[in-house]
Order: C-alpha cells, then structure tokens, then sequence
C-alpha cells in the first residue's frame, strides 16, 4: 500500500477510536447508574470504534503491533516496520486530534446540564494525573486485549462475527480503565480544546471553573500519559500478543 493512501486509512481509524470515546463519555456522563454498570455500558458503546476500523477497513497503530510477526518472519524489514508505525501513529493523531476539535465546536459537551463535558474533563484529568509507570503497565494490558480483539476478528466470516469478538475484550480494557494511546488523542485534547473554548454558560451551569482543571495540559499529557502509554502499548501488542503468537505458530527452526 502507498503512503499516501496507508496515511489516510490511519486518519479514519484515529477518527473513528473518537468516535468510540465520545459514544463511552456520553454513556457514562452524569453518574445516575452504579459504577460497575457504567463502566460496562462505557466499555461495550467504545467498543464502536474498534468495530469501525475492523469492518470499514482502517489502519490503527495499536492494531498495527501486530506486524511485527511479519518481521520475525522476516517478511519486511525493520525500517518497513517501523515506517508503518510511524506513518499511521500520525494518521492516527491527526484523526483523532480534529475530531476532538469538531466535537467541542459542536457544542455538544455543553448541552443540557453540562455533564457530558464535566464527564469529559474528568476522564482527562484523571489520566493526565497518573504516574508514568502506572500508564506504561496499563499500556501493555489495553493493547493486550485489543490486539486480541483485533487477532480473534482475523478468523470471522461475517460482520456479526467480527463485532462478537471485538466487542468482549475492548469492554474489559475499558471498563478496568487500562490505558490506550489513540483514544487518549481524543479524550484529553477534546478536554482541552473545551476548556479554552467553553462560554461562560457552561462554566456557571456546572458551577464550576477551568481553573478547576489548570492541571489538564498538552506536556503533562504527552509526559504522563501519552508516551509511556504508547510504549506499553507496544510492548502489550507486539510482544505479549504478536511475537507470543508467532512463537507459537509462525515461528519455523533455522
């Protein structure tokens, strides 16, 4: 595949992961359902945009761990890996970043009583709060699952049975609160992107302040959450599910 058009499947696929985000916030905004509960229904409703990318056809860097069986197989080259990586993490950014962007200029997350938006400047704040090491491990156990999702999809027939096997695992990730790269490119640039852009109205109507989320910033989150995510996710995918499964099955004695 070219560039150009591996660039623009990396677009949808980081779009679509937005998509999944945004469904999830609106689902667990407001805190009227028990928590056990409200992380499940967050979890199966994201669950959207892993089944977008799988049935659409896209190309989403956290999927794309698994490619690395190819180069223990010695089908491609390590630049042609990591060229890939490289190119659909920023397809993947700029997918997931404009929707984050189109979103806030829609206005929704200051709809009715403002608790979508409240809903989604808590989630960024809670993960650009964490401790480095906490978002590498919990790196490795999101794209774990999701990369089985992804790996599980592979053997379906039908479009029921892709969604059956990506729906279960990526519910599980979320609803444990592991931590996914991609998804994070929407949930707190969207948290950004609102706090500077929210009127005055959202801010008395939820009495509260953006003061209130001062902690919530581009280098804290690449620092905090982004880059060590992204390499747990790394290590999750590529190793714990794609190079465990190429041992298994693709690996032939030299």
């Amino acid at each position: 595949m070219d560039l150009v058009r591996l660039f623009a499947l990396a677009v949808l696929a980081g779009a679509f992961i937005a998509l999944g985000a945004l469904f999830s916030t609106v689902v667990t905004a407001g805190g009227g359902t028990a928590a056990g509960v409200s992380r499940l229904l967050g979890g199966t409703v994201f669950a959207l945009g892993l089944v977008l990318v799988v049935v659409g056809g896209a190309e989403l860097f956290t999927g794309n761990t698994l490619v690395v069986m190819a180069y223990a197989s010695r089908r491609i080259r390590l630049a042609r890996l990591l060229r890939n990586w490289g190119i659909v993490y920023l397809g993947n950014v700029v997918g997931a970043v404009s929707t984050a962007f189109l979103v806030v200029l829609s206005r929704r997350l200051e709809s009715g009583d403002g608790s979508i938006g409240i809903r989604a400047l808590d989630v960024a704040r809670a993960k650009t709060d964490l401790h480095v090491f906490d978002a590498f491990v919990s790196g490795i156990l999101a794209n774990t699952l999701v990369c089985l999702a992804v790996w599980m999809s592979m053997s379906a027939r039908s479009v029921t049975d892709k969604v059956i096997a990506v729906v279960p695992p990526v519910a599980a990730f979320v609803a444990a609160g592991f931590e996914h790269s991609i998804a994070n490119l929407y949930f707190v640039p969207v948290a950004l992107f609102h706090r500077l852009l929210a009127r005055d109205a959202f801010w008395e109507t939820t009495a509260t302040t953006s003061d209130s989320y001062s902690s919530i910033t581009w280098w804290r989150f690449i620092e905090h959450n982004l880059v060590p995510v992204t390499l747990g996710n790394i290590v999750g995918g590529a190793v714990l599910v794609g190079l465990t499964y190429w041992f298994v099955y693709l690996r032939t004695d030299r």
